[in-house]
């Protein structure tokens, strides 16, 4: 497939074969624009005909690609570059970059589209749409890189890296930083194999010290393309990752935690979990106070409550000397178990169970209250209605048994969770669930004893 008139191929049928039509030169059939044709040969309305041709096109187009139906939206795509001869400026001049959309998405998913299919439409489409050079460009490398052509990918961002076009807009200033930075990101995949060449290799050797200075090289001109783009505000997390990772290879951890800080703490950059969880990770690669691990948990807690470093969040605040931390600890495991996908998470139930027995021993009732009030009312139904009763007990009896426990110091002994799971026969559980009985009875939140 070289263009997408090779794909225009549709038998005409029996209603169509009575009407005046067009065909393509592959054999589609047209009748509609049959229509069109003579309205330009009668000096009807021309511009309206032509107008309505495009729209036409473009929705079939649309709806082919809603319903995955790439070979219909090619074929509707060798009519719709019409819209390239336009007569009003404002749509010619737009069409460039509604084609590329089109056909590289056409030419992304078709069965008969291939690499190098890809690569002449993205060069025509370049020479088209010249002040879509740069977006092409970036997007013509992506799919490059998606089919694993590392080398053509970084050919067309060296090319993109200078080309310009008229005075340098912002936006042209930020695409080009873009382009920059993915050869970077290229560049970093190499000095990453170097560092792996290198860790297999004797610092006595010779061959060490030649592979330890090209891996500098690599490094210093990965740092270039990297850094500029990840003082503008944005989100540029495997940008970030990988320039942090050569700066702390090479005992920069000054900079990499200044770069990490702005990423998470700046108050231009947007909301980004993954800032927190990058800072985290190196503070303990650190051994950072745990006072400052919290601190940067804390954030993360407030943005995504569910997070998997939640439950080490939780071990944190448990350690820690403050009383408001170990209050903090209960309210991040309620957090965690709000989440559809953490119901059945057993380490969050196990914590809960523990902490929850642990906190009413301590005559915190007022905390576990506080909690409560705001989920009693669609906890039980959530958590321990009688069908999950059955179904955690079927599927992992040890996850039941920490259900039920929560669910009985919450809702007493009379709740439908909890009764279902004590009164199952079981050998291996038998002393685990006769704790669980003693506990809810002295400890249950129901009681009036408490």
């Amino acid at each position: 497939m070289t263009d997408f008139s090779e794909e225009l191929v549709r038998p005409t049928t029996e209603d169509e074969q009575g009407e005046p039509s067009v065909r393509s030169g592959s054999g589609m059939c047209f009748p509609w624009l049959q229509n069109h044709i003579e309205s330009i040969a009668s000096g009807g309305k021309q511009e309206k005909d032509f107008a309505q041709t495009t729209s036409a096109c473009l929705s079939f187009i649309q709806e082919a690609l809603l319903k995955h139906q790439w070979q219909r939206a090619a074929e509707y795509m060798h009519s719709f570059l019409q819209i390239l001869e336009d007569t009003d400026s404002n749509k010619r001049q737009g069409a460039p970059e509604i084609i590329w959309r089109l056909g590289s998405e056409i030419l992304y998913y078709h069965p008969k589209s291939s690499v190098e299919t890809f690569n002449i439409f993205a060069d025509r489409m370049k020479n088209i749409g010249i002040t879509n050079y740069l977006k092409i460009s970036l997007q013509h490398a992506l799919y490059l890189l998606h089919h694993g052509l590392l080398e053509d990918a970084n050919r067309i961002l060296t090319q993109a890296e200078t080309w310009r076009y008229g005075e340098k807009s912002s936006s042209q200033e930020v695409l080009v930083n873009l382009i920059q930075a993915y050869k970077g990101l290229l560049q970093y995949y190499s000095w990453s194999k170097k560092k792996m060449e290198l860790s297999q290799l004797d610092k006595d050797d010779y061959a060490y010290n030649t592979a330890s200075q090209n891996m500098l090289n690599h490094s210093w001109k990965t740092s270039v393309n990297l850094c500029t783009l990840i003082q503008i505000p944005g989100v540029w997390d495997p940008f970030v990752k990988s320039y942090v990772e050569m700066l702390e290879f090479y005992g920069d951890r000054d900079g990499a935690r200044e770069v990490l800080n702005n990423y998470a703490y700046d108050e231009k950059f947007p909301s980004n979990p993954n800032a927190h969880v990058y800072l985290y990770n190196f503070l303990k690669r650190e051994k950072a106070p745990r006072e400052k691990l919290i601190s940067v948990l804390k954030i993360l807690y407030q943005i995504v409550p569910s997070h998997k470093l939640m439950l080490e969040f939780h071990r944190l605040l448990r350690k820690s000397d403050k009383q408001e931390h170990h209050k903090l600890g209960l309210e991040v495991l309620f957090g965690i178990l709000d989440f559809a996908g953490c119901t059945k998470n057993i380490t969050a139930w196990k914590y809960l169970a523990k902490y929850l027995k642990q906190t009413l021993m301590g005559s915190h009732l007022a905390w576990v209250q506080e909690e409560w009030n705001s989920r009693k009312s669609w906890w039980p139904s959530f958590h321990f209605s009688y069908f999950w009763a059955k179904k955690n007990w079927k599927d992992d009896k040890t996850l039941a048994c920490e259900k039920a426990l929560v669910a009985g110091l919450l809702l007493g002994k009379g709740c439908k969770y909890f009764r279902y799971v004590s009164k199952q026969d079981h050998q291996v559980l038998k002393k685990k669930m006769k704790q669980m009985k003693k506990s809810v009875k002295k400890y249950s939140i129901v009681n009036s004893g408490l």
